[in-house]
């Protein structure tokens, strides 16, 4: 089901609660929701939408990826990046890693880890501030 966009920064800044199986569902909206703005989104996290918790889907190379309770475990090459969000107006600079290293739990909660690059690399950055109550 497609959901609306939070745009309230005080929501946004909560930090996320891990996510369960029965967060499942929330996922599902997720993915909805970022095909419904893939003109102009790359990813999202579960707050975006008004759930707290540590869900995240995200365009990996034209494929929607999504992440239960991830975590960047390393990061090499920091650069200076400057990025919108569906949530917020404008653009803001911050710093991200180049490469990344990840470990989250798939839709079956098995425990993966994985390196990523590139754009992948930031939106994932992107949106796991988001699960940290960082807004961008």
């Amino acid at each position: 089901m497609i959901k609306d966009i939070i745009h309230d920064p005080i929501l946004l800044a909560q930090k996320s609660k891990p996510a369960t199986e029965e967060d499942i569902p929330i996922a599902d909206n997720l993915i909805d929701t970022l095909r419904a703005n893939s003109g102009r989104c790359v990813g999202m996290a579960a707050n975006m939408i008004g759930e707290t918790k540590r869900i995240i889907v995200f365009d990996d190379n034209g494929k929607i990826a999504e992440m239960f309770n991830p975590e960047i475990i390393s990061g090499k090459e920091q650069f200076e990046a400057e990025e919108g969000c569906l949530s917020l107006t404008g653009t803001r600079k911050t710093k991200r890693y180049k490469a990344i290293k990840v470990k989250w739990q798939n839709r079956q909660f098995q425990y993966r880890i994985k390196n990523f690059t590139g754009l992948t690399a930031q939106i994932i950055q992107h949106e796991i501030d988001h699960c940290n109550g960082i807004l961008i």
